[in-house]
């Protein structure tokens, strides 16, 4: 299997983590890693440069690549499941699959992950209740490709909860946005039309590529907390 950038990135974030390469210390050049993991040079540099803007090693000209003595420190926003987080809460935890297909994703979807248009991707509606009552709308793609095989039954396992306890993660982007209600979730969050919801958006990538674009409409009062 040809090994791509987030498999070389996550190799050498690992081998950091472990000390192999420790604080300070200089780190094979691109050619060298390229020819361990029979890969491009350039697939070796999209990997260390992903790092670098991450703070974690730092390249210079002539003086090669080092792990970072003092890493920058970034707020770091955990992927919570949905379920542990209702249920810190004190309140009892359930969900319903509303939607479970497979289907050509949009345009937009493809764009955002970087997959070619047209592409065969598990569409998935889920609400999450807390205390019975709604609690999150999760619309998910899925890509299919960057998946362990087998999947589980969706209607009873969340993607949510089966995504960040079986799938590694390395990268990914969110976006939150206050927005007003429309028309499919007033009537799922049970709340009026045009309702002020607090969205989060968020794709994620893994070792084997893009793996999903989720976006998550909360019910009002919902509270984000980053951990820094």
């Amino acid at each position: 299997m040809t090994l791509g950038w987030e498999d070389i990135r996550a190799e050498v974030l690992r081998r950091i983590r472990a000390r192999d390469w420790p604080p300070g210390a200089l780190i094979p050049g691109e050619e060298a890693l390229a020819e361990e993991f029979g890969v491009a040079r350039a697939t070796v540099n999209r990997a260390l440069r992903d790092l670098a803007e991450a703070g974690v090693i730092e390249r210079k000209k002539r003086a090669g690549t080092r792990v970072a003595e003092l890493p920058v420190r970034r707020a770091r926003l955990e992927i919570p499941v949905i379920r542990l987080d209702v249920l810190g809460r004190g309140l009892t935890y359930d969900f319903k699959l509303l939607a479970d297909r497979l289907t050509p994703a949009p345009v937009p979807v493809t764009a955002r992950l970087g997959l070619p248009e047209g592409t065969q991707m598990r569409c998935l509606e889920t609400l999450h209740l807390a205390g019975g009552r709604p609690y999150v709308l999760e619309s998910r793609w899925l890509n299919p490709a960057a998946l362990p095989v087998p999947t589980p039954d969706f209607a009873r396992v969340s993607a949510n909860e089966w995504l960040v306890t079986h799938v590694s993660l390395v990268s990914g982007d969110i976006a939150f946005t206050a927005e007003p209600a429309g028309t499919r979730e007033a009537d799922v969050l049970g709340v009026a039309p045009g309702t002020a919801l607090l969205v989060a958006e968020r794709t994620t990538h893994g070792t084997a590529g893009p793996v999903t674009l989720v976006r998550l409409a909360h019910a009002p009062g919902h509270r984000v907390q980053m951990t820094f």
